[in-house]
């Protein structure tokens, strides 16, 4: 008599360790809009509590006008925690409703850009740029110049994603590498570089935006410049490319081992497809002067003897040249509407006027979003302004760590540190700068370090 075979037993799937219990606690996270509900009801019962207790916090005071919450006295600036449920609060709550989301930086710098971002993206000039510059390419320096791109492509909104990243899979199978290593190339570089670039884009617009709010805890008066970060991003493009670059060649492209597959008929056709076509080639030559003549103008209303409208010449310093950063996001927006307009006539993607006024409502659609979730954060920042809570956290913070008299490049590195522990949980870069700029930005100033 033969014995049954027992049954086998069912394979674990379930995954352990760190990685697995992020993705678990990460898949448990709601959408970025009610992490801010919780966070504004969390920060409503803290207000009470600390009011309650008499939270406070001081610092000397020179200034001729105490920030708003604060109370001066015999040369000390004084903020005491207010309870959200006062009867002030809740009238500006109400009444003011309309008034804190629109007078949200971040709301109206994203608009105005995207006015001229969705016609370039509509008009196709991102994606004939994208494609443009993989052509031609040597094949030992396909990664490097796939990181460059891939990082510059956040100028291109979606079209890194959507076109960039399968396209560079084309790209290294028409020149005998495996297509696996140019996605995870471009991949890395698009979403492992998201911060670096050649030049400043939306997004520093963006979070630049909650940097000047946070920043006016502090000084009402500071404005931000959307060139303050071009060293940082300009850095991590450096730090970045040569690391990808070793890994994708090194690391990733041996263990995959060679490719010995053949450009079949459809490679030949997507390949086809990916080439610039003539008119698109004049397309891209007539933006180019379009850039060139945008860049001038700009140049001009602040360098032309006797006429300098963005130059304020009562001020002294960099002061003056406050006017000319605060215009760059009207630069922004008209490189990329005059850009996106010149090429849309070239390749006739564009023939009329209200195709213009359509591409700019469509990219205002998609930004609806974004209108929501800067509904809440709007009233969590400002919330948190009208309890006092963020500059009490800020000078009791920038006290604490006074007293430990660590270098400030220690402590960039720790902040550093705890964002990108956030970025395992947050995926929006601005939900997360919107809920740490606060604390984080007010306290650092008064370590006397710029926002």
């Amino acid at each position: 008599m033969t014995q049954a075979t027992p049954p086998a037993k069912p394979a674990n799937n379930t995954q352990r360790g760190f990685l697995a219990w992020v993705e678990r606690v990460g898949n448990l996270l709601p959408d970025p809009v009610m992490i801010f509900v919780w966070l504004i009801g969390f920060l409503m019962v803290l207000s009470v509590i600390g009011s309650a207790l008499g939270w406070s916090a001081s610092l000397p005071f020179s200034g001729e006008k105490a920030p708003s919450g604060g109370v001066v006295k015999d040369g000390v600036l004084t903020f005491q925690a207010t309870s959200l449920f006062t009867e002030d609060n809740l009238k500006k709550l109400i009444v003011d409703m309309p008034r804190t989301l629109t007078g949200f930086a971040p709301l109206g710098l994203v608009l105005v850009v995207m006015l001229g971002a969705s016609v370039a993206e509509r008009a196709g000039l991102f994606s004939a740029l994208i494609r443009n510059s993989l052509r031609d390419l040597p094949r030992a320096f396909l990664t490097p110049v796939v990181c460059l791109i891939g990082m510059m492509s956040h100028h291109a909104s979606d079209a890194g994603y959507v076109v960039f990243i399968p396209l560079c899979g084309l790209v290294y199978a028409a020149a005998g590498r495996h297509p696996l290593v140019g996605i995870a190339a471009a991949f890395a570089a698009v979403s492992g570089g998201f911060a670096g670039n050649i030049t400043p884009g939306q997004l520093d617009v963006l979070l630049f935006g909650f940097t000047q709010e946070a920043a006016r805890i502090i000084d009402p008066t500071w404005t931000m410049n959307p060139l303050g970060n071009w060293w940082f991003i300009l850095a991590i493009v450096g730090l970045f490319t040569p690391i990808i670059w070793f890994i994708t060649d090194r690391v990733l492209e041996p263990r995959l081992g060679p490719w010995s597959g053949q450009p079949d008929d459809d490679l030949k056709a997507e390949l086809a497809k990916s080439v610039v076509t003539p008119d698109e080639k004049r397309g891209l030559g007539w933006a180019g002067l379009s850039a060139v003549l945008v860049i001038a103008g700009f140049a001009a209303l602040a360098l032309w003897p006797g006429f300098t409208p963005l130059i304020d010449e009562s001020q002294k310093g960099t002061a003056q040249l406050q006017p000319f950063y605060q215009g760059l996001i009207a630069a922004f927006t008209l490189l990329f509407l005059l850009g996106g307009i010149a090429f849309g006539v070239s390749v006739k993607s564009i023939r009329s006027s209200s195709d213009v006024v359509s591409m700019m409502t469509e990219g205002v659609r998609s930004l609806a979003p974004y209108v929501v979730f800067a509904f809440f954060a709007a009233h969590f920042i400002a919330m948190f302004n009208w309890s006092n809570l963020g500059p009490i956290a800020a000078i009791n913070g920038a006290a604490a760590l006074k007293e430990l008299s660590l270098p400030a490049p220690f402590l960039l590195v720790c902040v550093q540190a705890f964002s990108s522990f956030l970025d395992l949980f947050i995926g929006s870069a601005s939900a997360k700068w919107s809920a740490m700029a606060p604390v984080v930005v007010p306290m650092f100033m008064l370590l006397g370090n710029s926002p």
